[in-house]
């Protein structure tokens, strides 16, 4: 773990000190934790983004062939023009929803920084998975009854409309002269620089978020149950042994270049291969969900969550989706304590936040681990 923390400790002070500016930051030169993550669509494993998105990078990049001075110039036009920008939010925070059962809040897009282990009060050890949330900004809202009506499945499902509208997050803010001017235009309502990543997320109309308000950590709670989505590790094309643990052939008496193989693929009867067997192919690379998992502890300072299971999907320095529970017996719980509604806001906690917040059954280092009785006589 010593790793992921100098590596958060080093950035975020880093960004304090002005030495590395996320805004003038190279995509494509960035350190491995911040590098960008395209998103996948259509078919299951594919790097062709859809037609309808914008184009990110540009046809032509002249930022090469600037002299320094020009460069300079340049990078203090840009941070000149996000500093004077307008945002949405100086007319004023939107009307607050009340949570209720059916109600769809937006999520966070984080990082996934490694793994360590917690203990509980009774000396159970458990492993958790770090996601760091940096940089999160809501860039759109749309609503049910602005969701275009002929789209493809893969964008609105029938089963959404009227019911569900669009929120769209972005993470780490980047330089806008490395992207193209119409994936620029799609942060100019929102009033916050180009985003390295874009995340859409069904929500309520109770629970919609204003466009450039930031969200942080406090989003979720101690003890709150939330869905974790990402991308599992690409391993290329392999066989039937490493793809779906096939035991292979024997190793020796007479067996030649049978070690790995899958063996018989159609019966004598049937004389045909059968739908769903399992094949030599590529494996990984594709979604996957893991629901109902618990926040055991959440660091406020560098905005970190500590959700419950080490075998979270993706690889480290991935991103990962972070949503509340769809699960109906997790969703109990927020009966009693609903979760803020649409988000967090800072004017709302008059008291500082501490830096560290544990569940109630994890074991605090602070805490004496042994306590010793006096005998009576």
């Amino acid at each position: 773990m010593a790793w992921s923390r100098f590596f958060v400790g080093n950035y975020l002070a880093n960004l304090s000190n002005n030495v590395i500016n996320p805004l003038l930051s190279d995509p494509n030169t960035y350190t491995r934790p911040l590098v960008l993550f395209d998103q996948r669509r259509y078919s299951r494993r594919t790097k062709t983004p859809p037609k309808w998105l914008a184009r990110r990078w540009p046809s032509v990049s002249s930022k090469g062939e600037l002299t320094p001075d020009n460069q300079e110039f340049i990078n203090k036009l840009v941070i000149q023009k996000y500093q004077n920008i307008e945002s949405p939010l100086k007319d004023g925070p939107w009307e607050r929803g009340t949570w209720s059962p059916m109600t769809f809040r937006c999520g966070l897009l984080g990082i996934k920084i490694g793994v360590q282990p917690q203990w509980f009060k009774n000396g159970k050890k458990i492993s958790t998975t770090l996601i760091q949330i940096v940089d999160n900004h809501v860039i759109r809202y749309t609503p049910p009854d602005q969701l275009p009506k002929n789209a493809p499945y893969s964008v609105v499902h029938p089963s959404w409309r009227g019911k569900y509208g669009f929120q769209v997050v972005g993470a780490l803010s980047t330089d806008p002269q490395w992207f193209s001017k119409e994936y620029n235009n799609l942060f100019k309502d929102a009033g916050v620089p180009p985003k390295r990543k874009l995340c859409r997320f069904l929500v309520t109309p109770d629970a919609a978020v204003q466009p450039g308000t930031p969200l942080s950590v406090n989003h979720f709670s101690v003890g709150d149950y939330v869905d974790v989505e990402g991308r599992t590790i690409d391993h290329g094309f392999q066989g039937v042994v490493k793809r779906w643990g096939f035991k292979g052939g024997p190793a020796s008496h007479g067996n030649t270049k049978w070690h790995r193989r899958p063996g018989s693929i159609s019966g004598g009867d049937s004389s045909r291969v059968h739908k769903g067997k399992k094949m030599p192919g590529h494996m990984g690379e594709e979604r996957r969900e893991l629901r109902g998992l618990k926040i055991l502890r959440i660091n406020t300072k560098y905005n970190i969550l500590y959700v419950v299971g080490g075998n979270l999907p993706g690889l480290t320095h991935g991103y990962l989706k972070v949503t509340d529970s769809v699960l109906h017996y997790r969703k109990a719980q927020l009966i009693e304590n609903p979760p803020p509604m649409p988000t967090w806001h800072a004017e709302d906690c008059q008291e500082s936040l501490p830096e560290e917040l544990y569940d109630e059954s994890l074991f605090q280092f602070t805490d004496n681990s042994l306590q010793l009785k006096e005998e009576s006589n």
